[in-house]
């Protein structure tokens, strides 16, 4: 019995969607058939058990373009894959271009329009001599190779188009007959098996990858890290997992805005600090705890920063947890990328609330040991108050209750000395009670009075007070964002000196003339010590923290020998622009 006849240029129905008895079907039509198809069915038995290997989807998609090249003696075959939304390709998987000649071309086929954008909407087998003939034919790229005759079947998964596989240009210059038709035909629908279960298995990879993620996140914030650490931590999670150019957290500002607060991205794009007005639409729904997907920032007209549109595809979903809005989680990328899938929607929503709900129990933590710190400092400074200032200044009537008595003009030098010290230590004393006393909110706006609360903070732990020292007007020349980091990096410096330095010397520098290597004008902040230095393997979460707050500002930080004896000790530099 001879191969059932088709006409060259018309369409050929498909049988059922139903994927099992589509094979079936296709497999009993080569029964009985001639000598020549009958001889190609152990290749395409072996083409189909080639498809059938592998679960990675991009790695199979490969092996059914170059395994139905083979099997139908094409030089050209490529797999289009069809948009969500069912009006493009999502996705175009080629075999037989070589890497030069498809740099050469360009831009992949978008489906929009010409013969594979027909093939979306009336998904069939398509069979021509001559594509070029065809009036649905858009022609080629410049640097295209010449392609005239062509096959086109449907792939189906799960009774769904899932896309289309061509072939063109049949080795011989023939036209692709019907033995090629059924042939391509058995294969398309094992591919579509063989596609269905990689997607399966993909699917259960990405949820794997975003669940232990958010297992990530959620470890970090209970450890123990600062706000600030924990958002950049949220972000960096967020981008990679989303396969995104960067990731990005906003919180509400006082003026009704959302404010950049954390940025993880391979290239400095100076959007820490940035404020996306109220005005914006955006921030209206993200504040109503609605996520907002944008398929091209670049074009949006919602879009009100110029840092945004430098991406394509985002996505931007509210960091909220029992109706509580905490911030947004944006994760754009680059243009031209392909546009987030609904799983990955889905999957990134998830992970925004997971992520909100271990910022809130972080931030109830932390809470919990503030106010452990705040009690622990008003024992304290009661103490200090109630016992060692009264024993210091009792010691001190003593001392010149003796020295009046004595006759001694050395002994009652050197008395006058101790009282002169005593009297100083007191002041010291009472200073450091002050700010044990003071609460966050009653922090001073001005720099150098920030640095010096930090420093009679720290005093405290340490034992001895740090030594410190302005150059240029610090106050004037620098603005807020900077200054914010700039205390944050000092507060960072003197906790890593008190609990891993064993230093009986800080110095603390605060420069505001600095010229970066940029050309800038900056500050330099400057802590060094004379204690034991960093151990060999210790760890650098610290020092990496003050690099990267610096490096997101556009500056630098580095360490390097300290103050003590042959540069025993560590001396810590941050640097940024105003």
């Amino acid at each position: 019995m001879s191969a059932p006849s088709a006409s060259a240029d018309s369409p050929l129905p498909d049988g059922s969607p139903d994927t099992v008895e589509a094979a079936a079907r296709a497999t009993r039509s080569l029964q009985g058939l001639s000598p020549e198809l009958t001889s190609r069915v152990p290749q395409l038995l072996e083409a189909m058990r080639s498809v059938g290997t592998g679960l990675e989807l991009h790695i199979t998609l490969d092996r059914i373009c170059e395994t139905a090249a083979e099997l139908a003696d094409a030089h050209y075959a490529a797999i289009g894959v069809v948009s969500e939304d069912g009006e493009g390709l999502s996705d175009f998987v080629y075999h037989g271009i070589d890497e030069a000649t498809a740099e050469r071309i360009g831009r992949l086929p978008d489906g929009h329009k010409g013969l594979l954008g027909a093939l979306i909407h009336q998904p069939r087998t398509l069979r021509l001599a001559d594509l070029s003939a065809d009036p649905r034919s858009c022609g080629f790229p410049a640097h295209h190779p010449p392609m005239r005759s062509f096959l086109g079947v449907p792939i189906r998964v799960q009774g769904e188009i899932f896309g289309n596989l061509y072939l063109t240009e049949k080795r011989d210059g023939a036209e692709f007959n019907d033995y090629d038709v059924h042939m391509v035909r058995v294969l398309a629908t094992e591919a579509g098996i063989a596609i269905g279960n990689a997607r399966l298995y993909e699917a259960a990879k990405q949820r794997e990858r975003w669940i232990d993620g958010s297992v990530a996140v959620t470890t970090a914030l209970l450890s123990g890290s600062d706000a600030e650490e924990a958002l950049s931590v949220v972000a960096e999670q967020a981008r990679h997992l989303s396969d995104s150019a960067a990731g990005i957290v906003l919180l509400p500002d006082d003026e009704g805005g959302m404010e950049i607060v954390a940025v993880s991205s391979d290239e400095p794009n100076g959007a820490l600090g940035v404020v996306v007005p109220p005005e914006s639409r955006i921030v209206a729904d993200l504040l109503e705890g609605e996520a907002v997907f944008i398929d091209d920032a670049a074009s949006d007209p919602r879009i009100m920063t110029e840092i945004a549109r430098a991406y394509g595809p985002v996505m931007m979903l509210p960091l909220q947890s029992d109706g509580r809005v905490l911030g947004t989680l944006v994760t754009p990328r680059a243009r031209g990328a392909r546009p987030f899938s609904e799983a990955e929607r889905t999957l990134a929503t998830q992970f925004a609330s997971q992520a909100a709900l271990a910022l809130m129990m972080a931030e109830a933590q932390r809470d919990r040991e503030r106010l452990a710190v705040y009690e622990d400092r008003d024992r304290i400074a009661r103490d200090l108050h109630d016992l060692v200032i009264q024993r210091l200044f009792a010691t001190g009537m003593m001392l010149e209750s003796a020295q009046r008595r004595s006759v001694v003009p050395e002994v009652q030098v050197g008395v006058g000395r101790a009282v002169d010290e005593l009297d100083v230590t007191i002041q010291e004393i009472r200073t450091a009670i002050f700010a044990l006393q003071q609460g966050p909110a009653e922090a001073p706006s001005g720099l150098r009075t920030r640095v010096l609360r930090e420093i009679n903070m720290a005093a405290v732990p340490l034992g001895f007070k740090p030594s410190h020292h302005f150059v240029g007007p610090v106050d004037a020349v620098v603005g807020e964002l900077t200054g914010k980091n700039l205390i944050a990096a000092l507060r960072e410096a003197l906790s890593n000196a008190f609990r891993h330095a064993q230093a009986a010397r800080i110095d603390v520098v605060v420069d505001s003339t600095v010229v970066l290597p940029d050309g800038q004008q900056g500050v330099r902040l400057t802590v060094a010590d004379d204690g034991v230095g960093i151990a060999e393997g210790g760890r650098r979460s610290g020092l990496k923290n003050l690099k990267r707050r610096a490096e997101s500002l556009g500056g630098d930080s580095w360490y390097g020998p300290g103050i003590g004896e042959d540069g025993g000790g560590t001396t810590v530099v941050w640097e940024a622009p105003y």
